[in-house]
C-alpha cells in the first residue's frame, strides 16, 4: 500500500443507506426534485421501488431513463461494478448526459459493508469513482425498535456520515431525542437532520470525503471530530454534551446517559478516536493494517483518519471498511495548528486499547530497525 494523492476529479458517490421503511424511496425523489441533483446519475435497485413517472422524461435503454432534473436513473439488478462501468462507458461515449456525481440507493436489508468495498477495491471504480459519503435514514418512529431487532440497521447508522431521522411529525420528541441520543453514541461525529418528507439541501448531504470542490477546503476536520469521542472509556459515550443539526437549523445542546441494553446490537458497536503525539512511521502503519485487517476486519466497521508520517510534511488520509483500505491520499496541507495523527474508529466487539498497543508497538520495532540501519550505513 503506497502514498498515492487523492485525484479529485474522480466523480464523487454517495451511498444511501437505510432499514426497510426509513424513507430511502421519499428522500430520494424530495433530491431527484432539487436543482442541485443536475447532471446526477442514480443507481436503484429497481425501478418499481420509487415513483418516477412525474421526473421521467423519456427511456434511453431498458435500463436507463433520463429525467427532466437533468439527472440520469438506471437499476442495479446484482452487479454494482457492471453497472457503474457500463454507466462510465456511456458517458464517455456521449450515450447519455454527462454527470458529475453518482448517488446509490441501497435495499433496506443490505449491509453497506460490501457496497463501499466494491467501490473501493474495483481498479476501474477506484480510477474513474471516489466514495464520497454514506448517507443513512432511521425512522423516526420506528428506528429505535428497528435497533434492537436488526443488526443491518446497526451498521447502516453505524459507518454514516450524515443521518436522516425521517417521520419526525409522527414521533413524539421524547421518542426523538431518545433515539438521537443513542444515534449520537452509536456514531458521535454524524450530524443528525431531522427531515419531513425527505426535504433536505443536497449540500449537507454530499461532500463529506477529503475535499470540498465548491469551497476548494478539505473537511478532514468535520469527520475527525476528536471532541465527539471525549470520555469514551469503553467506545461509547457517556454523559456528553453535544448538538443536533436539523433541517430547520435549529441546534439542541443537551446532557444526556446512555443506558446499556443487553438485547441491543448497538451494545456491540465502539466508536472512538485515537491520537498519536509522535509521527508514525508508515511502514509501521501499513503493516499493521495489514496484520490487524487480516485478523480482526470483520471488527473493523469503519476507519477514517490522518496521519503525521516520519519524513513527511503534509499529513496522509487514510479510510477503510472492514478488511479494505481505500487508497491513501497526500493532503497539500495541515487542516489547523493540531498536527498530530488521529484515526478514527467504528468497531464491533473491539475497544481502542488493543488497537493503540499493536500500532505504538509496531511503530517502536519500525523505529528501531530505521534507527539501526542509519547507525550501519553512517
Amino acid at each position: 500500500m503506497a502514498i498515492r494523492d487523492e485525484q479529485n476529479e474522480r466523480i464523487a458517490t454517495t451511498v444511501i443507506t437505510g432499514f426497510l421503511g426509513s424513507g430511502k424511496t421519499t428522500l430520494l425523489n424530495a433530491l431527484l426534485a432539487h436543482e442541485d441533483m443536475r447532471n446526477t446519475a442514480v443507481l436503484i435497485n429497481e425501478f418499481g421501488e420509487i415513483g418516477l413517472d412525474h421526473l421521467l422524461v423519456q427511456e434511453v435503454s431498458e435500463d436507463v431513463v433520463l429525467l427532466n432534473s437533468g439527472c440520469i436513473c438506471c437499476s442495479v439488478r446484482g452487479d454494482l461494478i457492471s453497472g457503474l462501468r457500463d454507466l462510465f462507458i456511456r458517458r464517455t461515449r456521449g450515450e447519455v448526459a454527462p454527470f458529475d456525481r453518482v448517488v446509490i440507493e441501497t435495499t433496506g436489508l443490505a449491509d453497506p459493508a460490501p457496497i463501499l468495498h466494491t467501490l473501493m477495491t474495483d481498479p476501474l471504480l477506484t480510477n474513474k469513482f471516489r466514495l464520497d459519503s454514506v448517507v443513512s435514514t432511521v425512522d423516526g418512529v420506528y428506528g429505535s425498535k428497528q435497533l434492537d431487532d436488526h443488526v443491518e440497521s446497526v451498521k447502516q447508522a453505524a459507518v454514516a456520515d450524515r443521518i436522516l431521522i425521517t417521520k419526525a411529525d409522527l414521533a413524539t420528541d421524547e421518542n426523538l431525542q431518545a433515539l438521537e441520543t443513542r444515534l449520537h453514541c452509536l456514531n458521535p461525529a454524524a450530524p443528525l437532520y431531522r427531515v419531513h418528507m425527505g426535504k433536505v439541501e443536497p449540500k449537507k448531504l454530499f461532500n463529506a470525503g477529503l475535499y470540498n470542490p465548491e469551497t476548494k477546503s478539505l473537511d478532514v476536520q468535520k469527520w475527525l471530530r476528536e471532541e465527539a469521542y471525549a470520555g469514551n472509556d469503553d467506545g461509547h459515550t457517556h454523559d456528553h454534551h453535544h448538538s443536533h443539526e436539523h433541517e430547520h437549523e435549529h441546534e439542541h445542546e443537551g446532557h444526556h446517559t446512555h443506558h446499556h441494553d443487553v438485547n441491543r446490537h448497538d451494545d456491540h458497536i465502539s466508536s472512538f478516536c485515537l491520537t498519536f503525539d509522535e509521527p508514525l512511521h508508515w511502514d509501521a502503519f501499513v503493516t499493521w493494517a495489514e496484520i490487524f485487517t487480516q485478523m480482526r476486519g470483520e471488527n473493523l466497521l469503519r476507519i477514517k483518519g490522518i496521519l503525521n508520517l516520519v519524513g513527511e510534511e503534509c499529513p496522509v488520509a487514510i479510510h477503510a471498511v472492514q478488511h479494505i483500505f481505500h487508497p491513501p491520499a497526500t493532503l497539500p496541507a495541515w487542516p489547523s495548528d493540531d498536527h498530530r495523527s488521529k484515526l478514527v474508529f467504528i468497531t464491533r466487539d473491539l475497544g481502542p486499547d488493543v488497537i493503540r498497543q499493536s500500532l505504538l508497538q509496531l511503530n517502536a520495532a519500525v523505529a528501531e530497525t530505521s534507527g539501526a540501519d542509519a547507525e550501519k550505513h553512517g
